[in-house]
């Protein structure tokens, strides 16, 4: 796969592009995580201008560093390339705020859904919405519908797995925290530990050096790293979704934000009228198809 080269347009341009964009809108999530995303503190309205931000007439959003694509372009939030900042600056325009009204703030990925007073408005960083992050934090309803995957050395034995018990005897990597490392435990249950990253940087250096025998990403992820980042690794598989319900990224607010059903309305605006689907197709488009490993 290669890698995406939309780096052209101007920040502005591609998310006025974006809204415009007559691409069908993603489906509607049928008892999905994103069904519910309550916030204890509900404005009467979400108004412009209205709404209680960290620092009057700024939205600050919060994400980790590097911010990796496809996520991110450049290591830059700021710009509005790639899935997460686009999405971003489209709720901060449904929201009220300009683009230059969006202030940024580096916030490690275990930090962001961790108890404890945020200083961001809202996270915006491939977090999954599950039932034991809401006890910490508000999460807004999901903006993306993601399947997590497998990545290989061409030359390992590992590629040649065309089921969970294929990988049964390998050695497994995944990032600390995420729901990557809970499909490697929960679903493949490997006869060997999981090795524990900080980074997904150290868990791809792991991978080449032979440390470990695949690593577990998220779908967009695996493509970008196999087409970009490590050419002599494959997407070996994807997982099905189990249990009826579609793994979700969601917002992260504090808990009790009187922001997040405001924040959560814009996100449902954003899914119906197509606009998240537009954002995916400009930035996501390679994630298609992958073996499904069962």
């Amino acid at each position: 796969m290669r890698p995406r080269h939309s780096l052209a347009l101007a920040a502005a341009s591609a998310l006025v592009a974006l809204a415009a964009s007559g691409c069908a809108p993603q489906p509607e999530s049928t008892g999905g995580p994103s069904a519910a995303a309550p916030g204890a503190g509900k404005p009467a309205t979400c108004a412009p201008g209205t709404l209680a931000t960290q620092a009057k007439g700024k939205l600050t959003v919060g994400t980790d560093t590097p911010a990796y694509a496809p996520w991110f372009q450049d290591d830059d939030p700021a710009n509005g390339k790639g899935y997460e900042s686009a999405v971003a600056y489209a709720v901060a325009r449904k929201l009220g705020f300009a683009a230059g009204d969006v202030v940024w703030q580096k916030v490690a990925f275990n930090n962001a859904f961790a108890p404890g007073a945020k200083t961001f408005d809202f996270d915006i960083n491939q977090v999954s919405i599950n039932e034991d992050r809401r006890r910490a934090v508000d999460l807004s309803t999901g903006y993306y519908d993601v399947r997590q995957a497998v990545i290989a050395l061409k030359t390992s034995k590992a590629a040649k797995a065309t089921s969970l018990a294929d990988l049964k005897g390998a050695k497994l990597g995944a990032q600390v925290g995420t729901t990557s490392l809970d499909v490697i435990n929960q679903r493949i249950r490997p006869d060997r530990q999981a090795a524990v990253f900080q980074k997904n940087d150290l868990a791809k250096a792991a991978l080449k050096n032979g440390q470990v025998d695949a690593i577990v990403v998220d779908l967009p992820t695996a493509f970008y790293i196999t087409g970009a980042e490590v050419p002599e690794a494959e997407v070996v598989g994807q997982f099905e979704t189990t249990g009826g319900a579609t793994e979700q990224f969601g917002l992260v607010l504090d808990k009790g934000s009187a922001l997040t059903s405001c924040v959560s309305r814009a996100v449902d605006a954003l899914r119906k009228d197509g606009t998240l689907a537009a954002i995916e197709k400009q930035w996501l488009s390679e994630a298609a198809g992958a073996p499904v490993l069962r």
